[in-house]
């Protein structure tokens, strides 16, 4: 009853490509009809139950493998064997597969299985809004991985809709990282980002001893370094490649104002000169609102600070297993017309197998302890922090009340900052 990634329009890109989406006891097919259209329907046969298809792949017509009853890809019955055995007893509504509620935003199919839910980008505000100015349909995948973790689906969620955890999780960051964050809950929505104007967390980190350092370039430098080596995502080849410009054409007594705009300024032109181009109507007030980190009730984050690099998650169930969940990372990239990879999907039973990056594997080797650590009968509640982990709390919040009443009008309207404690400012 709640809109979910599905699947990327890329996934399915001529008439008659399918694919399966399985969240739990439900299958969803998504496929491309021959008018272009994307669509999605339960994945069962109306006549018994039989599920249609797995996987991926080109259909033009999908056909039980039970009794052999037929369907074209608008989800219309167009064969019944021996259907004069049942006389006029059959509608044809009957006997359709039973549709489900398809959208698209931000490069990704939206899918509901709810009938009368609220439509896509209603439900998508006030997130939407503050992000439609990026233009995510134009990124495509880098990367694409997925891995089993060892954790409930909303555990695994939840170490990646705060940066508290950076200091301690990722302390690596904090030589070139002003960890300190904020978060607001936005509607169902959760907002996280940094206390600074730009939004960006760069520079030593203030749990760090004070250090002398006149050359502010050196921050960047090493923000370059560590995303190439431990995160290898959220910054392009050419945007790594822009950043060494500072090197020769900024002096290193530049002021931090004037390093960030010639930083910024070089990846524009890397972009634009590689054909990749670049949001037209982006303000610097726009980036800065519109945050660091967004978590998508119930189950989508995306970390979009670098405008052509976002890392976009998925964290679904694993079957019925509550104890295990799949959590679906994609790195999505801004490429130039014709040059974007031929990415698949790797899939790891074992995250260990998938040669992740450092930074998701400090966060995979903490999610399962969290998990067995609730479990204890002495564990009775979290505790977390109301400035910080405020889209923690605020997803289980919303999450329980959701499941009262999933038609509620919960359109919240935007939480204000809450106010910092001076000395973290």
């Amino acid at each position: 009853k709640v809109w979910q990634t599905a699947c990327r329009p890329e996934d399915i890109p001529e008439a008659g490509d399918y694919i399966v989406y399985d969240i739990c006891d439900d299958s969803v097919i998504v496929t491309r009809g021959s008018d272009g259209q994307i669509r999605a329907f339960h994945n069962f046969c109306t006549h018994r139950g039989t599920q249609l298809v797995q996987g991926k792949g080109n259909a033009r017509q999908f056909v039980c493998p039970f009794h052999g009853w037929r369907f074209g890809n608008d989800g219309r019955n167009i064969k019944v064997i021996d259907r004069k055995d049942w006389g006029d007893c059959l509608k044809q509504e009957d006997v359709d597969l039973v549709p489900v509620q398809v959208g698209e935003w931000g490069g990704f199919v939206w899918i509901n299985m709810d009938p009368g839910c609220q439509p896509l980008d209603a439900f998508l505000e006030p997130m939407k809004a503050m992000c439609d100015l990026f233009e995510f349909e134009k990124l495509r995948p880098a990367w694409y991985k997925s891995a089993v973790v060892d954790a409930n689906w909303k555990t695994t969620l939840g170490a990646f809709t705060e940066f508290y955890h950076v200091q301690t999780t990722h302390s690596q960051m904090l030589t070139y990282t002003q960890d300190y964050s904020i978060s607001r809950a936005m509607g169902r929505h959760g907002w996280i980002s940094y206390t600074g104007s730009s939004g960006l967390p760069v520079g030593r980190s203030p749990r760090l001893p004070p250090k002398e350092q006149s050359d502010f370039r050196e921050y960047l430098f090493e923000y370059a370094e560590q995303f190439k080596d431990y995160l290898q995502a959220m910054q392009t080849e050419r945007a790594y490649n822009a950043t060494q410009r500072l090197r020769t054409e900024v002096s290193a007594d530049a002021a931090p104002e004037e390093v960030l705009g010639k930083w910024a300024q070089f990846i524009y032109e890397a972009a634009i000169e590689s054909g990749a181009g670049w949001p037209e109507n982006l303000t610097p007030e726009y980036v800065a609102a519109s945050g660091f980190d967004w978590h998508v009730f119930p189950n989508t984050v995306f970390l979009h600070p670098a405008i052509e690099a976002v890392l976009w998650y998925r964290i679904v169930p694993y079957g019925d297993d509550h104890t295990k969940s799949i959590m679906d990372v994609w790195s999505l990239e801004r490429f130039a017309p014709g040059t974007e990879p031929k990415v698949e999907r790797e899939f790891y039973e074992n995250w260990r197998d998938g040669d992740y990056p450092l930074i998701f594997a400090q966060d995979f080797e903490n999610i399962p302890k969290v998990q067995r650590g609730m479990k204890s009968s002495a564990f009775k509640a979290g505790r977390p922090s109301p400035v910080q982990e405020r889209a923690v709390s605020h997803f289980h919040r919303t999450l329980r009340r959701f499941i009262e009443d999933p038609h509620a009008d919960d359109a919240l309207a935007p939480e204000p900052l809450v106010e910092l404690p001076a000395e973290t400012v």
